[in-house]
C-alpha cells in the first residue's frame, strides 16, 4: 500500500533561507519535491499587534510516514520562533506521481529502518 501523500506548507523570511531548507529536505530524502514560491506579503496577529512581512512560501511534497523527519528538520533550521508547519493530506492525484512522492520521500525512512 502506498503511504499517505502529504503537502506540507511553510513560509520563510527570504528566498535564500527557503532554498537552503528545500535542498536539505530533498538531500535528506524526506521530501520528493519542494516548490519555492515567489515572495508573498503576510499579515498576521502576533503578541498583541498586527504585523506584516514579506515571506517566501515552500510547498513540500512528502508522505505521512516521512512527516516527522520533515517537521524535525523544519523546526531545527527554521529561523522563526513559531514557524508555520501545516500538513494537508493529498486525497487524490495522478497515481504514478503519488507513487513517485512515496518512493522519493521515504528514502530517509528506509535508511533509518535499515540502520
Amino acid at each position: 500500500m502506498t503511504p499517505q501523500p502529504l503537502l506540507v506548507l511553510t513560509t520563510l523570511p527570504d528566498a535564500a533561507t527557503a532554498e537552503a531548507i528545500a535542498r536539505r529536505l530533498i538531500d535528506d530524502g524526506c521530501a520528493a519535491c519542494v516548490a519555492v514560491g515567489s515572495p508573498v506579503r503576510s499579515l498576521y496577529h502576533w503578541r498583541g499587534k498586527t504585523e506584516t512581512a514579506t515571506e517566501t512560501p515552500l510547498s513540500i511534497k512528502t508522505t505521512a510516514r516521512a512527516y516527522q523527519a520533515v517537521e524535525t528538520l523544519l523546526r531545527a533550521l527554521h529561523p522563526y520562533e513559531l514557524p508555520e508547519i501545516i500538513a494537508i493530506p493529498i486525497t487524490g492525484g495522478l497515481a504514478p506521481y503519488l507513487d513517485w512522492i512515496a518512493a522519493e520521500s521515504d528514502r530517509s525512512t528506509a535508511h533509518a529502518l535499515v540502520s
